[in-house]
C-alpha cells in the first residue's frame, strides 16, 4: 500500500545527497513513495524516500534511495554519480544520472 510523503523528506534526502531531485520524481514519490512501474519487459519496485513520521512509514521506507545507493556504489562498475531508484529483484537497477552543469540529476532514467 502506498503512502504519500510530505515535501520535507524529499528535501532532507535532497540534502543528504547534496543534489535536488527531478521534478517528476518528487511529484511520483509525493502521490505514493515507491511502488512499481512497469515497463515493456520488465516490473520495477520504486525504493522509497526516507520517512519517520510515524513507526509504519520508518519500517516501510528504511531501504530507501539513500541506503540502496550506498549499497550499489559498492558493486563493480556502479556508476559513482547514478542514484539508485529501483529494482526488478534480479540485480538490475533503476538509475538517475548527475547532471554535470547544475545541481540536479538529471530526467533520465536507466536501467543499469
Amino acid at each position: 500500500m502506498a503512502f504519500p510523503l510530505d515535501i520535507q523528506f524529499v528535501k532532507r534526502t535532497e540534502a543528504k545527497l547534496g543534489r535536488q531531485l527531478p521534478l517528476g520524481y518528487i511529484a511520483k514519490m509525493c502521490r505514493d513513495n515507491g511502488g512499481e512501474v512497469a515497463t515493456g519487459t520488465d516490473h520495477w519496485w520504486l525504493y522509497p524516500i526516507f520517512d519517520d513520521s510515524d513507526r509504519k512509514r520508518l519500517k516501510r521506507t528504511c531501504k530507501d534511495i539513500v541506503r540502496e545507493t550506498e549499497s550499489a556504489r559498492e558493486w563493480p562498475d556502479f556508476p559513482p554519480e547514478a542514484l539508485a531508484i529501483g529494482n526488478n529483484g534480479g540485480g538490475d537497477q533503476l538509475v538517475i544520472l548527475a547532471d554535470p552543469e547544475t545541481d540536479r540529476y538529471a530526467d533520465a532514467v536507466y536501467w543499469w
